[in-house]
């Protein structure tokens, strides 16, 4: 990539003022990009553009914008490209035309085919004024830009060459499949632990490659470094004028991160730089591929994106209430009594629901019907949709309009886009697409354009211009040509799956991976790994290179605590769900090993969550009286002993559950600590916990303040009773 010119970017910097006075009027403004430029989510891009598929129930962008309202942005300039005519239209006619203190101007191309054809565009039209936002439509965000914005500022004061932030959040990284929970790639990162500044950026494409190369003028040129694969990109950054200047002065610059970028971070003639802002206790994610969709679902859904939750961020008139563990139902729901709504689903507006029907950890959209005897486990269906009597549904997409005659079974992965019909008992092969439009042919180029030109195999022509509408006589045509493939009255193609990227398919799905491809991942890493420590080089991880000194332990501490919390809330999540939904026990088993691998814990850790999940079930088990918690506490051992005994593999494992045990009666959950000592004896008679762990549980607590020793002075009376059982034997 050639030097960037210095004639634009003088002309940017020309246009604003130095004076603080004058740049202190300017509003803060952003940039939305409506369009992805990626084909990660065909087919059903191919009738609706990105930003306006829903996410729990309300379109993408709408989540962008309220975030942006609700952070003191005071311009939003939405850049239209694929499908531009859709969003233009549901721009005019929502609420975001008519604000007060927050305006929304669209942009429109049809010439753009890359990020940077967009940002160039928006150079031409000169409406930037000042630093911005750049986001895209599809991202997620709670954030507050107070503090990043601030920083920003600073640094530019400092030096004018401090162009860009990157906002960035710590993700824990799977070490079997080498993604974030999002389904992005392992991503690794270079930065300077003082200043915040971006030395290094690379995707790691190749699943079973974890080392690095970086270039010794790196470390000469810097006194301290900080590796990290353990972030992801938020995909907020705070831009000052010269970003959209260095566009237009460099047509190479197409990709935000792959271009532009690594073009600055390698670029020593100009000098301009990269800094990071890193949030915590924020959420932030872009809805990147179908499985960063389902997860950003769940996160809405468990509230940690709020005030953006379902029963906060409303469109139209439609009502929308909270009830018990994350179910949220609309108004106007006719539901039969004997079906069953699990946890973390939400109920849409107008929909029917018949009789011994289950639906669990799902998204149902408005004006759905659903017949008897249907199966629906972590789906996302839109609105429309007629499911009818004996259907099954696990882990897919069900857009607008579609129907599933009966006995229809969709397995894991499949997605069905607009208004395509499933046959009579057709089951749906796993990781399948199905569209009304034929597989277009001609592949488009590396950024995997969304939108289809005249040129293309699939006109943009072939999509309805607005949310509701029917398709055109293109679309009626094709419904009488396409039967066969979806069984008995269907109607539809099933799209073929490319050479070489049935590996994306399941990395990028919304279906959990299979155990079968579990085991087949570790297996692989375990092989790699054990090559890579015979050749010396160890696979690379988040740390800290300094000339004088290693990296700090408290931050590794920190980091340890961050990630234990994350590690047991999950395994909560997952012990609640199998809970509602009857999963069996080695199912479970097996979910709780894959997130132990891709949080990196041990046995012990596992037997602690996994323990106070289940004291947290028998908290919140209705009961009046201590006798009635006791019983709900033997209960759950009952039904759930061989889960924990899983983990429980020797002493210390078992000394790591009394420890927790404790832990929850001081702090969390104070109402069990009456109830220790029986459940403390309840376990043991469960033969979940041994004689040996129990009194060498005791024995770690010689010596310690008697503040430690309440539990075991508790105890007393069956701590003797233990030792005299023992002397008799």
């Amino acid at each position: 990539m050639g030097a960037p010119k210095k004639s634009a970017a003088a002309a940017a910097a020309a246009r604003v003022s130095d004076d603080p006075e004058e740049l202190a009027r300017v509003p803060l403004q952003a940039v939305l990009l409506a369009d992805s430029f990626t084909t990660k989510f065909r087919p059903i891009t191919l009738e609706r553009p990105k930003v306006l598929l829903p996410l729990v129930n309300v379109p993408m962008i709408e989540y962008t914008l309220a975030w942006l309202e609700s952070a003191g942005v005071e311009e939003v300039f939405v850049f239209c490209c694929a499908h531009a005519k859709q969003v233009i239209n549901y721009l005019e006619s929502s609420q975001w035309f008519s604000q007060p203190k927050f305006s929304v101007t669209t942009i429109e191309s049809h010439n753009s085919v890359s990020a940077g054809d967009a940002l160039r565009f928006i150079y031409e039209r000169n409406v930037i004024h000042g630093d911005f936002i750049l986001i895209s439509g599809d991202t997620v965000s709670n954030m507050s830009l107070t503090r990043v914005l601030q920083e920003h500022k600073e640094r530019r004061k400092k030096d004018s060459n401090a162009v860009m932030t990157m906002v960035i959040k710590r993700s824990k990284l799977s070490p079997v499949t080498q993604q974030s929970r999002l389904g992005t790639d392992e991503l690794f990162m270079a930065i300077d632990p003082d200043t915040k500044q971006l030395l290094y950026y690379e995707e790691n494409t190749n699943h079973l490659k974890a080392t690095l190369s970086l270039d010794k003028m790196l470390l000469i040129d810097n006194s301290s470094i900080r590796l990290h694969n353990d972030m992801q990109d938020c995909f907020i950054d705070i831009c000052s004028p010269e970003v959209l200047s260095l566009f237009t002065d460099n047509f190479d610059y197409q990709h935000l991160r792959r271009h532009f970028v690594k073009g600055l971070l390698v670029d020593d003639i100009m000098g301009y730089k990269i800094y990071t802002h890193e949030i915590h206790s924020s959420y932030a994610a872009r809805v990147d591929n179908y499985r960063a969709y389902d997860t950003i679902s769940k996160d809405i859904i468990q509230r940690w994106t709020y005030p953006l939750v379902p029963d906060v961020l409303l469109l139209g008139n439609s009502t929308t209430k909270l009830e018990r563990v994350g179910m949220y139902r609309a108004s106007e729901i006719v539901q039969s009594r004997s079906a069953q709504i699990g946890p973390l689903t939400v109920i849409g507006t107008g929909t029917r629901i018949g009789d011994n029907t289950k639906i669990s950890n799902s998204v149902i959209g408005k004006g759905c019907d659903i017949g008897s005897n249907v199966l629906i486990e972590g789906c996302h269906i839109w609105d429309n949709v007629t499911i009818e009597d004996g259907c099954q549904l696990r882990h897919s997409i069900v857009c607008d309009g579609v129907v599933m005659k009966s006995g229809a079974v969709l397995s894991p992965g499949v997605v069905l886009s607009f208004k395509v019909v499933i046959g009579q008992n057709f089951t749906a092969p796993a990781y399948s697409k199905v569209s009304l439009l034929p597989q277009p042919i001609k592949q488009d180029s590396d950024e995997e354009l969304e939108y289809a030109d005249n040129n293309s195999d699939v006109e943009t022509s072939c999509a309805p211009d607005n949310m509701n509408g029917e398709l055109t006589s293109e679309l009626s045509e094709i419904q009488g040509s396409a039967t066969s493939e979806l069984g008995c009255g269907g109607v539809g193609y099933i799209w073929s799956i490319c050479e070489g990227a049935s590996e994306e398919e399941w990395r990028h799905s919304i279906a959990p991976i299979s155990a079968e491809k579990l085991a087949e991942l570790t297996q692989t890493t375990d092989d790699d790994l054990e090559f890579s420590n015979q050749d010396g080089n160890a696979p690379a991880s988040s740390g800290e290179l300094r000339s004088d000194a290693l990296s700090d332990s408290e931050d590794d501490d920190e980091d340890t605590k961050n990630d234990s919390a994350y590690f047991e809330k999950e395994v909560e999540a997952t012990f609640l769900r199998a809970v509602h939904e009857n999963v069996q026990v080695d199912h479970v088993i097996l979910e709780v090993n894959s997130l132990k691998l891709s949080c990196n814990m041990e046995f012990s850790a596992c037997a602690g969550a996994i323990f106070y999940s289940m004291m947290k079930l028998a908290l919140e088990t209705p009961h009046k009286t201590t006798d009635e918690l006791s019983r709900a506490v033997l209960n759950i051992f009952n039904s759930w002993h061989r889960l924990l005994k899983s983990y429980l593999s020797g002493k210390d494992e078992e000394i790591e559950v009394i420890l927790k045990f404790e832990e929850m009666c001081s702090e969390s959950a104070k109402e069990l600590s009456p109830l220790f000592t029986q459940i403390l004896h309840h376990l043991y008679d469960k033969e979940l916990i041994s004689e040996d762990a129990i009194l060498g549980w005791e024995f770690e607590k010689q010596g310690a303040e008697e503040s430690d020793r309440v539990f075991v002075r508790q105890a007393e009376n069956f701590l003797q009773w233990l030792k005299e059982a023992s002397e008799e034997d």
